[in-house]
Formats: C-alpha cells, sequence, structure tokens
C-alpha cells in the first residue's frame, strides 16, 4: 500500500462512552485495544457494575443533558465518541412508543452534541434494529445527515452478533463516522450460520440451578472442551451472578410444556387462562432455548420468561452473560432485577470488539483527503488489571469450534 505502519508517530487512542449501562461496548473497546477514559451512564446500579469491572475509567452518573462539555485525553491523541441512545422507544418489541412522540426517542440529539463539542475523529452511534423503521427511518436518517454537517464520511453497518462469535442471534446498527474521510469496509462475518456457536457451547461447565436460585457465587459443575466456554471463564474456579428469578408454581407448570425451540403456543390454553388475548402474545415469550442453536434475543429476559434448554426455570444471570459473551470475571451489581436489565440492555462486548477493530484498522491506513492515521499505542500503561490485556481471538473460534 506504499505505507509502513512502524515508520509512524506512536499516538494512543482515546475514547468516551455515553450511556454506557453496564459497559459491554467499553469492555468490546478495550478487547480491541482502545483506552476508554471517561463514560457517562445515569442509572446508578449500572454505573455500580461499570465501576467494578472498569476501575480506571472515570464514571459520571448523571443524565446526559446536563454533561455541558467533555474534556479529556490531549490533541495529540485519537478520540473515538460511542454510544447507543435508549434504544426502547425504537425496539420491534415497544410499538406503542416507536414514534417521535416518545422524548426517549430524542436523546440522540444529546450525542450529537457532544459530538460537536469534543470534536472525535471518530463516532459510533449503536442502536437496534428497529430504529431503522421507527417513523420511517426518520431517527437514523437525520443522526446520518448531521453527522455529515459536521465533516464526518458515515457508514451504516447492521451486524449481528451470532456472526462474531457470540452465541446469540441479536441484530444491533451501528453508524461509524470519520472526520478525516475514512471509509470504513463492514466487518467481515467470522461465522457461518453452520458454525455458528450454540447455547449448548455457551452454558457449557455452569452449575445445576433450581427455581429461584438465590446463592450468588458457586463454583463450576464441570471442566468444559467447549472453545468459548473456556474464553469466558478463562483461569477462574468459580464466579458471581447465579441468581434465578422466582417463578409461582402455575407458571413452573407452563415451562414444562414447552419443548426447545417451542414458545407458549406449546402450553395448553387451560394453563394460560390469565391471557385474556393470547393473539396478542408474541414468540418470545415462554420461549425454551435449545441447546443446538444460538439463543435468541437476551433482551427482558424475566419480561419474556425466557426458559433454560433443560430445566423448568428461567436463565440465571451469568447464563444470560453468557450469551451476551461478557466473561465471568465480569460481576453485575445490584439486585437481580437490575442485573437482569443490565444484561438484557448490553452490546455484546465481542460483538463491539469486532466494531473497533475494524476502525481502528481502518485509522492506520491513508484516508481519502490524503490524512495518514498514526500507529497506535493502545494502553498509556494505567489501564487496570491482566483482564484487558487479554484480548480474546474470536478468530480462534471461528476455526476450533468444539
Amino acid at each position: 500500500m506504499g505505507w509502513k505502519p512502524e515508520t509512524l508517530r506512536k499516538r494512543r487512542v482515546i475514547a468516551v462512552d455515553l450511556f454506557a449501562g453496564a459497559g459491554g461496548m467499553s469492555l468490546g473497546a478495550r478487547w480491541a485495544g482502545v483506552d476508554v477514559r471517561l463514560a457517562v451512564e445515569i442509572d446508578p446500579h449500572a454505573t455500580r457494575t461499570y465501576k467494578t469491572n472498569h476501575p480506571g475509567t472515570k464514571v459520571l452518573t448523571k443524565d446526559i443533558r446536563s454533561v455541558k462539555r467533555i474534556r479529556t485525553g490531549k490533541s495529540s491523541d485519537t478520540r473515538i465518541l460511542f454510544g447507543g441512545p435508549p434504544c426502547q422507544g425504537f425496539s420491534t418489541s415497544n410499538q406503542r412508543t416507536r414514534n417521535a412522540e416518545n422524548k426517549q426517542n430524542w436523546l440522540y440529539r444529546e450525542f450529537l452534541r457532544l459530538v460537536k463539542q469534543w470534536k472525535p475523529q471518530w463516532v459510533v452511534f449503536e442502536n437496534v434494529k428497529g430504529i431503522t423503521e421507527t417513523e420511517g427511518g426518520l431517527f437514523l436518517e437525520k443522526v446520518q445527515t448531521e453527522l455529515s454537517s459536521y465533516g464526518y464520511t458515515t457508514a451504516l453497518w447492521v451486524l449481528n452478533a451470532a456472526d462474531f462469535g457470540v452465541p446469540q442471534c441479536r441484530s444491533r446498527v451501528f453508524v461509524v463516522g470519520s472526520s478525516d474521510g475514512h471509509e470504513v469496509p463492514k466487518p467481515r462475518c467470522l461465522l457461518t450460520p453452520s458454525r455458528y456457536i450454540t447455547v449448548k457451547k455457551a452454558l457449557a461447565g455452569l452449575p445445576y440451578l433450581s427455581n429461584g436460585a438465590s446463592e450468588n457465587r458457586l463454583p463450576y459443575r464441570t471442566a468444559t472442551r467447549s472453545a468459548y466456554a473456556k474464553l469466558m471463564r478463562e483461569d477462574l474456579s468459580d464466579c458471581d451472578n447465579h441468581l434465578v428469578s422466582r417463578n409461582a408454581p402455575h407458571v413452573i407448570q407452563r415451562y414444562a410444556h414447552v419443548p426447545q425451540g417451542g414458545n407458549w403456543e406449546d402450553i395448553p390454553l387451560s394453563l394460560m387462562e390469565n391471557y385474556r388475548d393470547r393473539t396478542r402474545c408474541h414468540t418470545g415469550i415462554y420461549h425454551r432455548l435449545s441447546l443446538k442453536e444460538p439463543s435468541v434475543v437476551i433482551g427482558n429476559f424475566r419480561k419474556n420468561m425466557l426458559i433454560h434448554p433443560e430445566q423448568d426455570r428461567g436463565l440465571s444471570v451469568r447464563e444470560a452473560a453468557r450469551l451476551q459473551s461478557f466473561p465471568d470475571w465480569y460481576v453485575f451489581q445490584g439486585s437481580i432485577g437490575f442485573q437482569q436489565q443490565q444484561v438484557g440492555n448490553s452490546v455484546p462486548p465481542l460483538l463491539a470488539q469486532a466494531v473497533f477493530e475494524a476502525i481502528l484498522r481502518a485509522d492506520s491506513r491513508p484516508a481519502e483527503n490524503g490524512a495518514v492515521r498514526s500507529d497506535r499505542l493502545p494502553h498509556d500503561g494505567k489501564t487496570p488489571g491482566k483482564r484487558f490485556q487479554k484480548r480474546p481471538s474470536i478468530l480462534t473460534l471461528s476455526k476450533k469450534v468444539d
């Protein structure tokens, strides 16, 4: 290509995470080699989780509308601003508020306001696939148009997490903007459907649990030969978050009738009498996961009552975290309800890693306007712990799937 990375001036890549949640997107960024300096999240339970797992990042527990300016990094740093404004208003499962009247749908403006103020070289706007349909794609079009008016070249990706080693079919939208004219190729799918990571491989080694299990920390049940489970487990002998919602006996009775891959339609009508209008039940309600396939979307898994593939109970927080590609050392804080919400709302870290790796590859190449981004220093020596230095290899999963 006529250039050599080793001849370029060393430059740090730093980032700010807005609407950070429990930190799934930040974890993927760190695995890719990005130094996440600042995170903003309004929910105190999610910020507790974020601070526990990202002790080197400054976290602001406040409404994004009260953040007037971003002041972090040096002028010589490559800067990335990323985040996903609340997506409930864009979700296909939330038909009542998928419109311009929902105030939450306008929080993307705060994201764009801080892009304009901080002027990062890179912008990553993430959201649910439903944003492409809400108001005919109005909000997504506004995001791209405004970024273009700020001088950003943008790319729009719809990515399925399962293609990147996550044991879950979950599509997310990413708008990637470059102020230097970079056109970033869409991340290449690493796994084909026939090689997707299955629920069986994802949950391998985790303990058997009962309905309403409340003992937080437990040892692993068995050693595992699953490459994915080994990636999540690393060298741990036990881990946290083995909490399961306690369902009423009549709910457990319903579970017994649902086969793997089935849902509420498999439950006898006599057991579903409290559902006055069963035509309003969507296929995600009372869905039992199949061991031989990736999971369905881990959203509000308690509300949907997702069922464990082999046991008549709901999923534990740790099982759902595995299906989201959170490693087992990642500890979720708060009551079980808040933990479940954090896991369900998160961007799968392995998916986020693929996005940031695509950006960093483009950042080291000549741009359309002739600018050349520098070689990168992924860490400044202050990033805490060895966990972020152990970057998961998705390629390993694509070559060795047990």
